[in-house]
């Protein structure tokens, strides 16, 4: 078995930019928290009527969700790409695992979504806007779908290349 890490190479740069996104993200925490609270005080104070007396720190938390998943999916993500690469499935399938896990880890990005849109329109209208929904559905869906076709193949040998 020859490793190509060609196959898996779009998974791979796609786990990558998830885990510089919440690396990114902890360094503006780090950075500058304080402007990011501020981003969430200032939109519910002028969107009053749509908060609560835990809106601030929910919101907050949305911010930290953001991170904390974008940099654990990410190694997750990774971790079955590598996988995926070191296995002996079908090149074909390699790409298709990799791409659709590593558009999966994406799903940090909801978290974001909900973090950006809540300060604005209200926690509970954040979690149903479209591009949470679609965000959460597209990403969530790519990294069951990637996962339960490394998993066929770890357990059943689907997809095992014919070389």
């Amino acid at each position: 078995m020859t490793y190509d890490f060609n196959a898996i190479r779009i998974g791979a740069i796609l786990a990558m930019l998830t885990l510089i996104f919440g690396i990114g993200m902890g360094v503006v925490f780090g950075a500058n928290e304080d402007a990011v609270k501020d981003y969430i005080k200032e939109g519910v104070a002028q969107h009053a009527g749509m908060h609560d007396d835990q809106s601030e720190s929910k919101i907050w938390r949305y911010a930290q969700r953001a991170h904390f998943h974008a940099t654990g999916v990410g190694a997750f993500a990774l971790g079955m790409i590598v996988l995926a690469g070191l296995s002996n499935m079908s090149r074909t399938l390699k790409m298709t695992t990799s791409v659709l896990i590593g558009i999966g880890s994406f799903y940090a990005l909801a978290w974001l979504s909900m973090f950006m849109l809540s300060p604005s329109m209200g926690r509970g209208a954040a979690h149903e806007a479209l591009l949470t929904k679609a965000v959460t559905s597209v990403t969530v869906g790519a990294m069951l779908l990637g996962v339960a076709l490394l998993s066929l193949h770890m357990i059943f040998g689907f997809g095992k290349s014919r070389d």
